[in-house]
């Protein structure tokens, strides 16, 4: 190879360590971050709302949901924990249950406004496992990434912005490499986990032929309106596979640069909204669509000009015609 192409392919690979440091490690603001903690506050505080009036029913042993006498993994946390060890000091079951949710919500709301937030978490990661793996037959995709969510904020620095614990001077809101590390996380997770299941989509042919989407309208449980009159309309049930299927595939390439993540994370929240008003998925569609909006949408870098945070800008960095390495994702 000629030495005036080598020469950029050294400074290259010379400088790829460094920025590969920076992309996780240089500081970055927590807003995102908090962000994406009030969001999933909220949400499983509606969430909770709307068990309030069924406990018993949901998680009582008379209940519709009963539990199971031999759970699939003992070890993980059940509200027969604390009943059991509720009824030895002569409290029935309905007021164990009644103060566990109670605890919940507590730490939900502590959550939601920032109070401290560590604890918070915990807490509140550890009774949505405890729910969520006494009703499992009841438990979904919904279900999953709240907990995964919850997970997340017993370790990231969530409480940093938009909290009582940095106005109590608890956090001092400063940018950190934790945050930066924390951010990226989430964002590799959701492109991962966006594009391994588009590529399960892409495995069967009925994402191709429009019968995936066809199925999902036609059921009953799931649509609340007729949807039959698609049946006239035989391309559109393909298109719109066809452009789920871009989107989750396509997504960890097109929500990285800035110049098309603000059309590529629209474009998913559409697709959630539209799984939530088709599908009654509202719990799972809001999980998801606060998630890509929190992490791709709000900047981690307000300082940085939005036009200089582009994968031109770091190649040129790369090849050592700019001296400082910009920003490439927010």
């Amino acid at each position: 190879m000629h030495p005036t192409r080598l020469n950029p392919m050294i400074r290259c690979l010379r400088r790829f360590p460094s920025a590969a440091v920076a992309f996780v490690s240089r500081p970055a603001s927590a807003e995102p971050l908090s962000a994406m903690r009030i969001a999933i506050s909220a949400i499983l505080l509606v969430q909770a709302w709307n068990w309030a009036g069924s406990l018993p029913e949901l998680f009582g042993s008379r209940g519709v949901m009963q539990w199971m006498d031999a759970p699939l993994n003992p070890g993980i946390p059940r509200i027969d924990w604390f009943t059991a060890a509720a009824e030895k000091l002569g409290l029935q079951e309905h007021l164990t249950l009644q103060a566990v949710f109670l605890v919940y919500v507590t730490s939900l709301a502590c959550l939601l406004v920032g109070w401290r937030t560590r604890s918070a978490a915990i807490a509140a990661w550890f009774l949505q496992m405890t729910f969520r793996h006494t009703a499992a037959a009841t438990a979904y995709g919904a279900d999953s990434f709240a907990h995964i969510a919850l997970f997340y904020c017993t370790w990231m620095p969530v409480g940093a912005a938009w909290s009582l614990d940095r106005s109590a001077g608890r956090e001092d809101g400063r940018p950190t490499a934790w945050a930066r590390l924390s951010i990226r996380t989430v964002q590799i997770h959701l492109c991962l986990m966006y594009f391994i299941a588009g590529i399960e989509k892409a495995a069967g042919w009925d994402w191709w032929n429009g019968e995936a989407l066809w199925c999902a309208l036609m059921r009953r449980d799931l649509c609340p309106f007729d949807m039959s009159w698609i049946a006239q309309f035989p391309l559109l049930p393909l298109l719109l596979g066809w452009g789920t299927l871009a989107i989750e595939i396509l997504y960890p390439a097109m929500v990285w640069p800035l110049r098309t993540r603000r059309l590529w994370a629209i474009a998913t929240i559409k697709l959630h909204i539209g799984i939530a008003i088709f599908m009654g998925l509202i719990s799972f569609s809001a999980l998801m669509l606060c998630l890509t909006g929190t992490m791709f949408l709000i900047s981690a870098e307000p300082g940085v000009p939005r036009a200089e945070r582009t994968w031109a800008g770091l190649l040129r960095w790369l090849l050592g015609t700019e001296t400082q390495v910009r920003p490439l994702v927010g």
